[in-house]
């Protein structure tokens, strides 16, 4: 049962983003401005691929020579006509790669590719199963042999020199003695070179911690991040404002130093960058996927503004610092002023990384968060095709339920991600002290609501909140927002602002809470028995929101192991929606409180204490939740796939490339994103993969791609 999760059906679903009359309502300059960031963000993008696992980079290389000689139609009438079946054609790729044109036109670098990446592509071995640490999964944000003790220690050297882990990656290395050496890599254009004084180039030395050597470097994603910058500076000749002008300059200023510090300046920017007609952000952003929950992933993304969607979220920003004081924990750990953000409904033209969100609240700087503000998105494109949902594979859920689960899951949705990105995460103080000692709170009349004790826990000058709380800082938060959502979603002026009013407010109630205790059973698909540990941020923080509101009891939720109508094991999810407001308000209520006052003085022990109970995945009774997993995981539906768009610039105008909703859409947007420097690109990869290959004690002599 366990190896199921890794296996994917022949037919996975596929969809669209439409974007399409956004694009067409766009103005030329505007256009020309979209399309230059979508080129940086698609470079960009590629970086992810080193920040994944050591093959991840072989793969795409290998995939992008083969469809480049071949289109996937015709790949595959080669293959049928080599005497290969429909269904070994899906099945059998090393003789489709081996027997392709790619291979008949470079046999030795096609088949180099496929001996290093083949068979570490389909490895089920438990450590290359999980992205991890140690014994625990492959990571290639540090190098094979580091530990999570690894990891807390850079942390450690980290926060002692002001250098925030964001655009970094750790390799170990042990001398003759057998002492560590650690290279902290940070991502810029520059490596070696002299360069203007910035903040980075003083940091740039060797360095003794706590008996362990480190040296600070740069130049990661060197080749990558060059093509990002001179993208960039092709979109600043079409910047629509000062503001993004001087946010441009100072993302490429933060590419090519290396510079988190330029990279907030840019944010600032951004931030003052008020309603764009083409809104965008770029760079190492979201740390889901590090295992010690630090280092961002690179990402990017364009979007145009859906102006019908963004008027109620506009009407909700102009209601938040009345809802702020519904939120139950005492003003004093709420935001000192509530700075007012741009909440908008976008269509996404490109999202570059690994994988595409429904809404965004950025940026992640707590600095920034506290002090400037931030702006909220939600993906209007993204949501629609998040709503698409057949009866039949609706899992979990009473018969009676489905027709109103299906009516109402989009509006549902469109309340939960606005509440979610404004409220939650726009929410909440963090207990500061800074570099001179000075409080951001008075120590004498500020009161833990949970103890009545005065605060006795803070962060400290250059501590954050995912430096402290490292692997469940993410998670966490996401919680802390999804609980948000759910209380706030139960206000009636909220539902008024979405037009919903009566029974319809109470069914998208119903509905909304209904999906998260669904979600949170469907989330043990992400849970690591082996490990004892989850995979995916926004799945734990459903499954902690679903053991809250089953410990409520009084019948809120139940969640029952059935006999499906096929004779295997199932299981229905029930909610009582006449005790929502009487047991799973006060729970959620009490939840959030302690939730918010952990955050806010950075009580490590308190919120792991809290956090990782609630988390903890057993087969104790009644649920039985170990064994509900294997039901899950029996009963998944796959992710769908997304195919995105793309632009072409001929002569001075942008054309939008439009691909159709299957997998051989998916791979002709790949093969057409980089028409001209494809072959350069992915010997671009395979060199930057092989220099480090040594890390992971893979191949030393990896294979190189050449034109």
């Amino acid at each position: 049962m366990a190896d199921t999760q890794y296996i994917l059906p022949n037919d996975i679903g596929v969809s669209s983003l439409d974007c399409r009359e956004a694009f067409r309502l766009l103005s030329s300059t505007e256009r020309l401005y979209a399309h230059h960031l979508s080129r940086a963000a698609w470079y960009g993008g590629l970086a992810v691929l080193l920040q994944t696992s050591p093959e991840a980079p072989y793969i795409y290389a290998l995939l992008s020579r083969l469809f480049r000689a071949q289109d996937p139609e015709q790949l595959q009438q080669h293959a049928l006509a080599e005497g290969l079946s429909e269904e070994e054609y899906q099945e059998k790729l090393e003789r489709v790669i081996l027997g392709s044109k790619a291979a008949q036109q470079h046999p030795e670098e096609v088949r180099g590719l496929w001996q290093t990446c083949g068979e570490l592509m389909f490895s089920l071995a438990p450590r290359l199963r999980h992205l991890g640490l140690g014994k625990e999964g492959i990571t290639t944000y540090f190098s094979g042999d580091c530990t999570m003790e690894d990891a807390k220690l850079a942390q450690d050297f980290l926060d002692s020199q002001n250098l925030s882990a964001y655009n970094t990656r750790l390799f170990k290395e042990l001398d003759e003695d057998g002492k560590p050496h650690y290279e902290v890599r940070l991502a810029s254009v520059l490596s070696a070179e002299p360069s203007p004084d910035s903040d980075v180039a003083s940091k740039l030395k060797s360095y003794e911690f706590r008996g362990s050597h480190f040296r600070v470097t740069r130049g990661d994603y060197s080749p990558i991040l060059q093509k990002v910058v001179e993208q960039l500076e092709n979109a600043k000749a079409y910047a629509a404002n000062t503001q993004q002008e001087q946010m441009l300059a100072q993302y490429m200023e933060s590419f090519t130093q290396g510079s988190i510090e330029a990279h907030k300046r840019g944010s600032r920017f951004w931030i003052q960058d008020k309603a764009p007609i083409v809104e965008s952000y770029i760079g190492f952003i979201e740390s889901y996927r590090d295992p010690f929950g630090s280092r961002g992933e690179f990402e990017g993304f364009v979007a145009m503004v859906n102006k019908a969607m963004s008027a109620k979220f506009e009407r909700l920003v102009a209601s938040a610092e009345q809802l702020l004081k519904e939120l139950p924990w005492p003003p004093a750990f709420e935001k000192d002023k509530f700075l007012t953000p741009d909440f908008t409904s976008l269509d996404v033209l490109t999202f570059a990384g690994s994988g595409i969100p429904a809404g965004i609240n950025i940026p992640n700087y707590d600095d920034l968060r506290q002090t400037e503000g931030f702006k909220n998105v939600s993906l209007g494109n993204v949501l629609a095709v998040a709503y698409t949902t057949q009866r039949e594979k609706l899992t979990f859920l009473e018969e009676d339920d489905k027709d109103l689960y299906i009516r109402w899951k989009g509006p549902s949705f469109d309340v939960q991600v606005g509440l979610h990105e404004l409220l939650g995460h726009g929410s909440g103080k963090l207990f500061v002290q800074d570099e001179k000692g000075a409080l951001n709170f008075d120590q004498e009349t500020v009161v833990n609501p949970e103890t009545g004790e005065r605060i006795q826990s803070w962060y400290r000058s250059g501590e954050t909140w995912d430096s402290k709380f490292s692997n469940i800082a993410s998670s966490y938060e996401e919680c802390r927002a999804e609980s948000v959502g759910l209380y706030l979603c139960l206000n009636p002026q909220v539902l008024e602002i979405f037009g919903f009013k009566g029974a319809d407010a109470e069914d998208v109630i119903y509905v909304n809470w209904l999906n998260m205790v669904r979600a949170g059973l469907l989330a043990l698909e992400f849970y690591t028995p082996e490990a004892s540990n989850w995979r995916q941020a926004h799945m734990q923080a459903r499954f902690v929101i679903l053991r809250v509101l089953l410990e409520a009891g009084e019948g809120l939720v139940t969640v029952t192991p059935t006999t499906g109508a096929d004779g295997r094991p199932d299981a229905r999810v029930r909610l009582d929606r006449n005790k929502i407001r009487s047991v799973g308000r006060p729970a959620l209520e009490r939840f959030l409180r302690r939730l918010q006052v952990l955050k806010s003085t950075g009580d490590v022990a308190g919120g792991r204490a809290l956090y990782e109970g609630y988390a903890a995945v057993t087969d104790e009774p009644p649920e039985c939740f170990l064994t509900l997993r294997d039901t899950v995981l029996l009963r998944k539906e796959a992710r769908k796939l997304i195919v995105q768009p793309n632009t072409r610039l001929e002569g001075s105008e942008v054309q939008l490339l439009e691909y159709e909703a299957s997998a051989a859409g998916l791979i002709r947007s790949f093969s057409e994103r980089f028409p001209e420097d494809g072959p350069q690109l992915e010997a671009i990869l395979t060199q930057l993969a092989a220099a480090d290959a040594r890390f992971w004690k893979g191949p030393s002599e990896a294979p190189s791609c050449q034109a």
